[in-house]
């Protein structure tokens, strides 16, 4: 009888696809509707569970979509995707240690997870732990080159760390290929960098 009771799989991947459709669509109420209904079904659903968490934090309800990951990762303690998300929610939630923590584990199951690596050096940073963000944030480069975002904030740090040498390469560099986030930088910094050739 509760063999009977089970959804099959494919009435699990109609579902999923239907939310995926909503969501394509600007459905929201509609995909919580049918997040809610697999939920219902399998309540340990991890593409449900991933999508009502960030139709929460989409709607500024960032607890709940805490809760929603916590669930999610209770259920798939491997998932470094999910690590990261619950990371990311927790930086922005202010709760920074637990977020360093969080960003940890995804790297560790990840260890080329670029966007970890920068979470993890955004919550060292605002933990005013400078050297350690520098490593952090790194990587990250190392990981995602062509990327503005990890080289601003490793620029940023180099300021905060009072290296203004440092700071003028990563500018310089990144007026090689983002030479408005360069000009940015040395608006805010005061710094300013030649051309991207000059070393």
């Amino acid at each position: 009888m509760v063999n009977a009771a089970r959804p099959s799989r494919f009435q699990l991947l109609l579902l999923k696809w239907r939310i995926q459709a909503c969501l394509t669509f600007g459905l929201k109420a509609r995909a919580l509707e049918t997040i809610e209904e697999v939920l219902a079904l399998d309540p340990d659903n991890a593409h449900a569970l991933a999508s009502r968490a960030h139709l929460r934090a989409t709607d500024g309800d960032r607890g709940a979509a805490i809760a929603d990951h916590r669930r999610l990762l209770a259920a798939r303690a491997d998932d470094a995707h999910a690590w990261f998300n619950l990371g990311f929610l927790l930086e922005q939630d202010g709760q920074l240690a637990e977020a360093e923590a969080t960003f940890r584990r995804a790297i560790e199951l990840e260890p080329k997870l670029d966007r970890a690596w920068y979470g993890l050096g955004l919550a060292l940073i605002r933990q005013h732990r400078y050297d350690d963000a520098v490593i952090a944030l790194k990587r990250n480069t190392e990981l995602q080159p062509m990327s503005p975002h990890g080289w601003y904030q490793l620029a940023r740090v180099h300021v905060d760390r009072q290296q203004p040498d440092e700071a003028v390469k990563v500018i310089r560099h990144l007026k090689g290929f983002e030479p408005k986030v360069a000009a940015q930088l040395e608006r805010e910094t005061g710094l300013m960098a030649g051309p991207a050739s000059e070393r």
